[in-house]
């Protein structure tokens, strides 16, 4: 099996260079170091940046500058692609990206590239149009500015990566990790990526997504209507409650209070008190040593099995993994429910 050629695009801010650290940082230490016990020939590593050519390829960023003989005209040839991120500019106040980034992520990927993304990077993909029609994700803080800036593209936020073949996108930060695993398990087979893995001290497989690291606290609302109605809600999650009480204690008809709080959450009442739920489920898990038992009880999820299911259906995880993953660091930020009516 041959490893191949890895081409790692180093982005940069028109007249601010900049790139992730952490991210680019990823790619360069699964195929850049060589591991000739496990697989010989390694991967060919080679970092590629906008004017290379010019001055050397300087990029500055984080205080450190960062050198390199290939441009961005070198990323044709390779067999794989990797866009580590964006700059934050691009994704957050929609700034252009480099239009030779774009046209140069094309031609690499007509060239028959494998083209690959972590967090933001799925940003220049989609930009470039590689993205079109297909299933992607991002870091879960940028799917929904990635779905609505092109709508073309399926976004999955709740994993940790997506294999569509020819182009490939992980979620952000560590999950750029996994998907790299991903690649090397592709190429080189279980063996190989397993006991780099070990040798990295992460493990060759995660289980569940991304979706069980989304922040499920109630967004911001300026309708204080609303606010104090919510507010109740959230400290009484262990009773049964309906979207008629909380209308009736909001002082708006059940038509009226669904349509408000929708507006001002982006989610039905029953999503909301779910999410609500699982958020104080996992706070629980997290920052307490109760049984599961009686975690489902003060979240409201119910018994031990429901909140099994829930949590796998809606964070692809058991409340066991959940708490494995987040051991306890810090004390119960949640008050007990007294479970009494107000």
């Amino acid at each position: 099996m041959s490893a191949g050629s890895v081409a790692v695009v180093v982005t940069e801010e028109i007249g601010v260079p900049s790139w992730d650290l952490y991210e680019l940082s990823i790619p360069c230490t699964v195929f850049g170091k060589p591991q000739p016990d496990l697989a010989d020939p390694w991967y060919e590593l080679r970092l590629c940046a906008a004017g290379a050519g010019e001055r050397d390829g300087a990029a500055a960023g984080h205080g450190l500058t960062l050198r390199t003989r290939y441009g961005l005209d070198d990323l044709v040839g390779a067999d794989t692609v990797v866009v580590p991120s964006v700059p934050d500019a691009c994704v957050e106040e929609g700034r252009p990206l480099p239009p030779e980034l774009v046209a140069a992520l094309r031609r690499a990927h007509d060239a028959g590239a494998r083209m690959v993304s972590l967090c933001t990077g799925a940003f220049a993909l989609a930009e470039a149009g590689l993205l079109d029609g297909r299933r992607a994700t991002a870091h879960w803080m940028h799917t929904a500015l990635l779905a609505e800036r092109y709508p073309k593209v399926e976004v999955d936020a709740s994993v940790l990566y997506v294999d569509d073949g020819d182009v490939l996108t992980s979620a952000g930060l560590t999950a750029g990790l996994d998907l790299c695993l991903h690649l090397v398990r592709r190429d080189l087979g279980a063996h190989v990526a397993n006991q780099l893995a070990r040798r990295m001290v992460v493990p060759a497989h995660r289980p569940g997504g991304q979706a069980q690291f989304i922040d499920l606290s109630v967004p911001a609302t300026d309708d204080q209507g609303l606010a104090p109605v919510l507010a109740w809600a959230r400290a009484h999650l262990d009773r049964p409650l309906t979207v008629d009480e909380l209308a009736r204690r909001a002082a708006m008809s059940p038509r009226t209070f669904y349509r408000r709080l929708q507006a001002a959450t982006g989610t039905t009442p029953l999503r909301w008190l779910l999410d609500q739920r699982l958020g104080r489920a996992r706070i629980l898990l997290e920052s307490t040593d109760l049984p599961v038992e009686k975690i489902g009880e003060l979240s409201g999820l119910g018994t031990a099995n429901n909140l099994r299911h829930h949590f796998l259906k809606h964070l692809g995880v058991s409340p066991g993994q959940y708490r494995r993953a987040f051991p306890r660091a810090a004390p119960d930020l949640f008050p007990t429910p007294t479970g009494g009516r107000a």
